[in-house]
């Protein structure tokens, strides 16, 4: 398979369960890891924002990845998250990685110091040319308050041949368009934010990595898979059966509101860590009921 065709499609940030101490629920994430690969999305993306990576210590992540390289066996790819705002501390990070199953990283632009447009150019020459498997950009501005911009995007593209995919959360449909334009042939343009994926899969984008399907993997797996086909009209089906999940599963935040969403389900209890905190009874209540609604 071509590098970058293990991204096309629908990845999953997994989500980390905890237990009531707060401690790693190691029988829920392999629960939970079952409920996606049998349910048909494409990869996993592991110590994203969703599994709350922030609030882990580097020997819980290790261990964490080391469980999911195990019970996922190379049954599908594994997207690393390992990215920050301090460039010369991913770089030693990348150096201290065991790459064997990982297939590539997903790299967040640096958050909070709000670096030039240059300076993300060169923080990301700096990964790619340290690290030793695919490289996939982070645009989150919600997050970092930080743009990468569609031009530098571009830019690092066409320098780098292991940069093959950008994550683009912006919800700039102008922007994801000019990536999709201009980009080199084999340069992969995921959605990150699920209600907007079937509209831009419209345009040239060609896939996810979703919060969603760690709830619905069957469903929204199909919807990206229909529209990857051209076949929007039952694509545009799910899209609206979703729809309204999707909404309210950000109320009040991720990974919040998608652990409700699976507690409700009954795959894992809804424990946080500070400085996330539960969701209201009422989010709960409207989970429960189009969940309800979906199932």
């Amino acid at each position: 398979m071509n590098t970058q065709n293990k991204f096309i499609g629908t990845g999953v940030a997994i989500i980390t369960p905890f237990k009531a101490d707060l401690s790693i629920d190691f029988d829920s994430l392999q629960k939970q890891i079952e409920h996606l690969i049998t349910n048909g999305i494409n990869y996993l993306v592991v110590l994203g924002t969703t599994g709350e990576s922030v609030t882990q210590s580097e020997s819980e992540k290790d261990n964490l990845v080391i469980f999911i390289k195990e019970k996922v066996n190379k049954r599908v790819p594994i997207v690393l998250g390992i990215g920050g705002n301090d460039t010369q501390a991913v770089l030693n990070k990348i150096r201290k990685t065991d790459f064997d199953q990982i297939d590539a990283i997903l790299s967040v632009a640096p958050y909070y110091n709000k670096p030039s447009q240059e300076g993300l150019y060169q923080h990301f020459k700096a990964i790619a040319e340290a690290c030793p498997v695919s490289v996939i950009l982070y645009n989150v501005p919600g997050r970092t308050c930080s743009n990468l911009k569609a031009e530098t995007t571009l830019r690092l593209a066409r320098d780098f041949k292991n940069i093959v995919a950008v994550k683009e959360a912006s919800g700039d449909f102008s922007q994801a368009m000019y990536i999709i334009k201009s980009k080199p042939k084999d340069f992969i343009v995921l959605s990150g934010e699920d209600a907007l994926t079937l509209p831009l899969m419209s345009v040239g984008v060609s896939g996810v990595i979703s919060v969603v399907a760690n709830a619905f993997p069957k469903e929204f797996s199909t919807m990206v898979q229909l529209a990857l086909q051209n076949n929007f009209n039952d694509a545009e089906k799910i899209h609206y059966q979703l729809l309204e999940f999707i909404d309210n599963l950000f109320i009040e935040g991720n990974p919040a509101g998608i652990k409700e969403a699976l507690l409700i389900m009954g795959i894992i209890k809804n424990n946080l860590r500070l400085p996330l905190v539960n969701v209201s009874e009422k989010t709960h209540l409207k989970l429960k009921e189009l969940i309800g609604k979906i199932i």
